[in-house]
């Protein structure tokens, strides 16, 4: 079992974790750019018997993870790996939960569930972190059904056979540890909890996570499905006007209007909102699927509301809004799935970033 820690200026407590852990788990430290002023540090985490490696800029957690993850495919096949934070957050006997954990479900031939340190929030929280939390994992749960306690936390264990997976996963510093639960719902790759302490020091003082931008680059995906969704309706707007006009036929302006939405929506969605490259037909007929279940379900909810005596549009409102996030749900877990679930390999990028590191 190793223990990866990524890290940016550390102090201390980066030395006192490894020193904690490296009698009973290998630790593996990514330096991510903090630069000389950091260096004695990290001789310190080496000395404390580390195996540390260094980017030569910062390039944010996502890259240190990916960096760790390289490596030990490359240098220690077959080990799972238990991801810890460098700031003190994270005490050793949680990281040996974690650590049991994945061991347990090995010993039950259960391999293949990221295994997540949960905190409970309890005590005194900074509010940016509670609430963050809070609406990471309610988003989370509307777009995935996966409902989680904790959807921030940096603990996390991963089998060795889910490593080529957490390379190949998309996504920027702190956004990439949602994207990775994004993906495992997607995946069908079970997300496992494991209790441990909430622990602020200095109210959080230490995090590199920034509120408003992380915030953003990880509601982008649906923001960009919103954006779509939009788009498709003001084109379905226009088409049914101008086809209306031009046909005189009411039915030719629906269908019309509507095949041409639609197809637009669709190649929006593969290419800019999933960033799909699967099979364009069998995608094509997924999507035409769910549109037509869509309209099932808006048809028989907006009447089942109306005969209860529910105004027609707060009837249409609520059902569109559900439905919405129902669509991007399913295009995201099925019509624009990739082929196979766990079968993704490293990058050719990320195989050469395990080599061009510095090795300390």
């Amino acid at each position: 079992m190793w223990i990866l820690i990524p890290a940016y200026e550390p102090d201390a407590r980066l030395v006192a974790l490894v020193r904690s852990l490296s009698d009973i788990h290998r630790v593996l430290v990514v330096d991510d750019g903090s630069g000389p002023r950091f260096r004695a540090v990290f001789a310190d985490a080496a000395a404390q018997g580390a195996t540390v490696l260094r980017h030569d800029a910062n390039r944010g957690k996502a890259d240190a993870l990916r960096t760790g993850f390289a490596w030990l495919v490359g240098h220690a096949p077959g080990e799972a790996v238990v991801c810890a934070d460098s700031d003190g957050q994270h005490t050793p006997e949680d990281v040996a939960r974690v650590a049991s954990a994945l061991r347990d479900r090995a010993a039950a031939r259960l391999d293949d569930a990221v295994v997540l340190g949960a905190r409970e929030f309890a005590g005194d929280v900074p509010l940016r972190s509670r609430l963050g939390n809070r609406a990471t994992a309610a988003l989370l749960a509307t777009v995935t059904g996966l409902r989680l306690t904790d959807t921030q936390t940096g603990l996390r264990g991963y089998p060795a056979a889910l490593l080529p997976w957490a390379l190949a996963v998309r996504g920027r510093r702190f956004a990439y540890e949602l994207e990775l639960l994004l993906d495992a719902s997607r995946r069908g790759i079970p997300v496992v909890e494991v209790p441990i302490r909430t622990v602020y020091l200095d109210r959080n003082a230490s995090s590199h996570f920034r509120p408003v931008v992380d915030s953003v680059r990880v509601l982008w995906p649906l923001a960009m499905f919103a954006a779509s969704s939009l788009a498709a309706f003001a084109i379905d707007a226009i088409a049914l006007l101008a086809l209306s006009a031009a046909t005189g036929s009411l039915a030719v302006a629906v269908v019309g209007a509507r095949l041409l939405s639609a197809t637009t929506n669709f190649a929006v969605n593969r290419r800019a909102v999933f960033r799909s490259r699967g099979p364009v037909a069998r995608q094509a007929l997924r999507y035409a699927a769910l549109a037509a279940l869509l309209l099932f379900l808006s048809y028989a909810s907006i009447r089942t509301l109306t005969e209860l005596g529910v105004p027609l549009l707060p009837a249409k409102l609520g059902t569109d809004l559900v439905l919405w996030a129902l669509s991007y749900g399913v295009q995201r877990a099925i019509v624009f799935a990739p082929p196979g679930a766990t079968e993704s390999r490293p990058s050719t990028r990320n195989a050469q970033d395990s080599r061009a590191i510095t090795h300390v």
